[in-house]
C-alpha cells in the first residue's frame, strides 16, 4: 500500500516515530509520501525522510499557512526543487476557506506560483481544498490543457465537484478516513468515480478512520481504509490495494 498523504513529521510522533513506522510497514504500508506546509516544517520534514527509509518529501505552502509573507515563504522553498534531496510533488498547496477568508486573493496567488512550479518542475501537484471549489477550479482552469497532473487530496466534495475534478485527466482523488465516517456522503459520491482514479491516504495525524476515530491517526490504519473502499466498489482487498497503488505509482513515477 502507498500512503499518498501524510505528515510523519509532527511532532505528534516524537515520542515514537520508529515505533509507528514499524506499525505501518506491519500493515503492508510500502511508501509514505510528506507534504510540507510551511517554512518552519521544512526541516523536520526532511530530517525525518532522511531517517527513515521509504519516505518520500514533497515542498509546498498550505493555503492555511498564507499571510501577508507569502511571497517570502514561497522565495525561500523553491531552491528545494533543485537541492540535493529530490522532492518527489508540490504540496500541499490550495484554497482554504473552512476558517478565514482574510487571505484569499493570497491564497489564489500562492496556488498560481506552485501550480507553475509543478509544471516547471514536472512534479505531480498536491492540492488541498476546503470550502473553496469554486474558487480553486477558478484559479487552475487556465491550466485545464496543459501536462498538469497530481491529486485532489481529502476529496470531500460533491459529485459535481468530481466531475469537475476528474476533467483534469492526469489527477487522482485522495481518500482518507472521512469515507469510514457514518456523517459523510464520500461512499455516494465514490459510486460514479472511476477506481482507476482513486489514491490511498491517511493525512496523518489527522481524520482518523473508524474504528480509531477520535484518536492520533497513523500510517497503520490505512488498511481500515482500503476495506471502506473495496466495500463501496464492491471489489475484494487486494484488489483495491492493487488497483490504487498502480494509480498511485502513475502519480509519482510516470
Amino acid at each position: 500500500m502507498i500512503d499518498t498523504h501524510t505528515h510523519l513529521y509532527v511532532e505528534e510522533y516524537d515520542a515514537d516515530r520508529a515505533e509507528m513506522f514499524s506499525r505501518a510497514t506491519d500493515a503492508g504500508v510500502t511508501h509514505f509520501f510528506l507534504p510540507n506546509v510551511d517554512v518552519d516544517s521544512i526541516d523536520r520534514l526532511l530530517r525525518t525522510c532522511m531517517e527513515h527509509k521509504h519516505c518520500y518529501p514533497l515542498m509546498g505552502l498550505h493555503p492555511t499557512s498564507v499571510g501577508k509573507n507569502w511571497k517570502q515563504q514561497l522565495e525561500k522553498m523553491k531552491p528545494y526543487f533543485c537541492g540535493e534531496q529530490k522532492m518527489w510533488g508540490v504540496g500541499e498547496v490550495g484554497l482554504d476557506l473552512y476558517w478565514d477568508k482574510t487571505y484569499l486573493k493570497e491564497q489564489c496567488l500562492a496556488f498560481d506560483v506552485q501550480i507553475q512550479w509543478a509544471l516547471e518542475y514536472d512534479l505531480p501537484l498536491i492540492i488541498h481544498v476546503r470550502d473553496a471549489f469554486p474558487e480553486l477550479f477558478q484559479v487552475l482552469s487556465p491550466y485545464k490543457n496543459t501536462p498538469l497532473k497530481g491529486i485532489f487530496h481529502s476529496f470531500t466534495g460533491t459529485k459535481e465537484d468530481a466531475v469537475e475534478a476528474l476533467a483534469y485527466k492526469e489527477f487522482m482523488l485522495g481518500i482518507n478516513g472521512v469515507v469510514t465516517f457514518k456523517n459523510s456522503n464520500l461512499s455516494c459520491v465514490l459510486e460514479s468515480v472511476p477506481v482507476e482514479r482513486v489514491v490511498l491516504e491517511t493525512d496523518a495525524p489527522y481524520l482518523t478512520p473508524v474504528p480509531y476515530r477520535g484518536k492520533r491517526n497513523e500510517s497503520a490504519y490505512l488498511p481500515f481504509i482500503a476495506q471502506k473502499i473495496a466495500d463501496v466498489y464492491h471489489l475484494s482487498y487486494d484488489e483495491i490495494i492493487a488497483k490504487t497503488t498502480q494509480n498511485a505509482l502513475k502519480v509519482f513515477y510516470k
